[in-house]
């Protein structure tokens, strides 16, 4: 049961179970007659032949009606590549108000729209001073979710029970203060269920130290993902898998010479080798051009856009 202030859900695979819920929540709350799930707190929920599709396709045609960009030329990718965003392009904005009011739209959108995490990630870090060129990256993104309305998650049954998880970095990718950006995606077999794109709280001395740490937030998320689905009744046969497109911080999860090398490294990032070591973890490495997370820390080009976030556009409906 999922509860939100005055909206709920409830579900289960026990049909009496589940009316017996609704029939005790009805004789101590008022509630309304239950019905299907169609609408949650913005985010729709259509059932189709393939299974339950999320997306947010009337809280976009809403923003895009109040920005006045429902005829915008359409574009293929939400970010362009060049020139990069910094704290100095641009003419300061007179009135931030409304680049923050659609930012701040764009974040609760990027809940069921992985494919706009970094340009969300990226904007987002000029709200306390906008400029010109900000607020032209803004409507790109705008731009873009006019042609991908219907993109969404989409849930089928059957999926295998197999937990893994895409993660890259962009070392020194912020020429504003040379920190890098984390990126990553977690799968349920097929079906993506967390995804982030987040600032390092440091500066990373090496592309390998950027990678690491990289690793270690996407073993922490797959950590707490792991202990919600035991709680839920959901067990796994073999651990859980990450991808890392490094190979030194691929080697460096697993290898105690070679990470004697990074003593540099903050201590709190060295529990990954030993949740690799003790078999609770698995860490893979995996090619540039398969690495799923590299839209999630960059601005790609639209054939990379397309070709690295492949497998992710097969599952947006």
């Amino acid at each position: 049961m999922l509860v939100y202030v005055d909206d709920i859900i409830v579900t289960g695979n026990d049909n009496a179970l589940l009316n017996h819920t609704l029939e005790g929540l009805a004789t101590r709350f008022s509630v309304k007659d239950h019905e299907e799930l169609h609408y949650f707190l913005g985010v729709e929920a259509k059932r189709c032949s393939l299974g339950l599709h999320l997306n947010q396709r009337k809280y976009v045609l809403d923003l895009l009606g109040n920005t006045n960009m429902l005829g915008a030329k359409p574009v293929a990718t939400p970010m362009a590549t060049s020139p990069k965003l910094t704290l100095q392009s641009g003419t300061r904005l007179a009135d931030p108000a409304e680049y923050r009011r659609i930012v701040g739209s764009l974040q609760y959108l990027a809940f069921t729209r992985p494919d706009i995490s970094y340009a969300v990630n990226r904007l987002s870090q000029f709200m306390h001073q906008p400029s010109t060129d900000h607020w032209t990256a803004v409507k790109r993104v705008l731009r873009y979710l006019a042609v991908t309305l219907d993109h969404g998650i989409l849930l089928t049954r059957g999926t295998n029970r197999c937990l893994h998880a895409y993660t890259d970095a962009d070392w020194a990718g912020d020429s504003d203060d040379y920190v890098s950006t984390n990126g990553y995606i977690v799968y349920l077999g097929q079906h993506p269920i967390s995804w982030s794109s987040k600032k390092q709280r440091s500066i990373a001395r090496s592309s390998t130290e950027a990678e690491y740490r990289s690793v270690a937030t996407t073993s922490i998320e797959l950590n707490w993902i792991c202990s919600l689905l035991k709680e839920l009744g959901v067990s796994f046969t073999t651990p859980p898998v990450i991808y890392c497109d490094n190979i030194g911080a691929t080697y460096l999860c697993a290898n105690p010479i070679f990470h004697s090398r990074m003593k540099h490294v903050a201590l709190d990032y060295h529990f990954i080798r030993n949740q690799v070591q003790s078999g609770q973890l698995c860490v893979v490495h995996v090619s540039t051009k398969n690495q799923l997370a590299d839209a999630f820390t960059k601005s790609v080009s639209r054939a990379a856009f397309t070709s690295v976030s492949g497998c992710l556009y097969q599952l947006l409906y």
